[in-house]
C-alpha cells in the first residue's frame, strides 16, 4: 500500500504504508522503505559491473568500484565520468585503457567476494605506523549514527565514514556494505581526499571483501557494530591491519593488531 503521508523522507527511500504490531495491538504507519536499484557500470564502453545499490552517490559508486578493483590509479586516468537521466548507467572513459578487464560481475545487496588465498597474494601487508587510543574509535561511533540519515529515516541501509583522529573526513550509506567502502573511495579518489593511513567504521559485517577494500584503500584500522567473519581476521592479521568488532561506546572488541589502539596484549 502507497503511502500519501507528506512527511518528507531522506533521499534514497520512498514512501510506504505498513502495518506495525505491538503488545497484541495493531496500527497503520505512514512510512517509508530504503530503495534499490540496479546500476549498470560501463568502462570504456564494456560492462564492467552490475551492482546492486542505493540510487545515492552513484558516479562515486561507479568510480570507487573501478578503484578498488585495480583499474584506475590517478585522477589523470579518468577521462569521462557521467551518469544517465534515469540513473541506472554510469559511464567510465580511462586513458590509457586497462590492459584486460575482468568479466563483467553481477554485485548483490549482499556481498561478493574471491577466494581467500587470492585476496592475500593482491597486497604485501600494510607499512603504517599509525595508533590511535580506543576512546578515538569509541568517539567516532557518534560520528557513524550522526551520518545514517537513511537509516534513521527507513531502517534497511548500511553506513561507513572515513575518519582520521580529528574526526569524520566522509560518510556514505548504501543498501550493501561493500558498496559504502566503494562509495568512501570513489569520493575520496574524485575530490583529492587521502585514504591512505585513515580509519573506517561501519554499521555492518567485517567481511573478507570489506578488508580487500580497506587495504586497497591503504587504511589501517577498521571497526564495525557488528562482527568479523574468520576470512577477513585472517585477511586483517596477514594485511597489519587492526579489525574492532562489537563497536560500542564503552567497549569493543579488538581482534587483530592491538597495538594500534595502544593495548599491549599477551600472547
Amino acid at each position: 500500500m502507497r503511502s500519501t503521508d507528506p512527511n518528507p523522507l531522506p533521499s534514497g527511500a520512498q514512501p510506504y504504508t505498513y502495518w506495525e504490531w505491538h503488545g497484541g495491538q495493531v496500527h497503520e504507519v505512514h512510512g517509508g522503505l530504503v530503495s534499490e536499484t540496479r546500476l549498470a557500470v560501463y568502462l570504456n564502453g564494456q560492462l564492467l559491473a552490475a551492482l546492486m545499490c542505493s540510487p545515492l552517490e552513484i558516479e562515486a559508486l561507479a568510480v570507487g568500484y573501478a578503484y578498488n578493483a585495480g583499474l584506475l590509479s590517478t585522477r589523470a586516468n579518468l577521462r569521462w565520468l557521467g551518469a544517465n537521466a534515469r540513473g541506472n548507467v554510469v559511464d567510465l572513459y580511462i586513458w590509457p585503457p586497462p590492459p584486460a578487464l575482468p568479466a563483467p560481475r553481477l554485485i548483490t545487496s549482499g556481498c561478493g567476494g574471491d577466494g581467500v588465498q587470492a585476496l592475500v597474494e593482491a597486497f604485501p601487508p600494510l607499512e603504517s605506523t599509525l595508533a590511535v587510543t580506543p576512546q578515538v574509535i569509541t568517539r567516532l561511533l557518534r560520528e557513524l549514527d550522526g551520518a545514517a540519515r537513511l537509516y534513521q529515516g527507513v531502517r534497511g541501509a548500511h553506513t561507513s565514514i572515513l575518519a582520521d583522529v580529528d574526526g569524520l573526513r566522509l560518510a556514505a550509506e548504501d543498501i550493501g556494505r561493500h558498496n559504502t567502502l566503494d562509495k568512501l573511495a570513489g569520493r575520496a579518489f574524485l575530490e583529492g581526499t587521502p585514504t591512505r593511513d585513515h580509519i573506517l567504521v561501519s554499521s555492518g559485517r567485517i567481511s573478507s571483501e570489506m578488508v580487500f577494500k580497506a587495504r586497497r584503500m591503504g587504511v589501517p584500522i577498521v571497526a564495525s557494530r557488528t562482527a568479523p567473519t574468520s576470512a577477513a581476521i585472517h585477511l586483517a592479521e596477514t594485511w597489519n591491519i587492526c579489525a574492532v568488532g562489537y563497536l560500542r561506546r564503552d567497549g569493543m572488541r579488538v581482534y587483530t593488531h592491538p597495538q594500534r589502539l595502544g593495548l599491549a596484549v599477551a600472547r
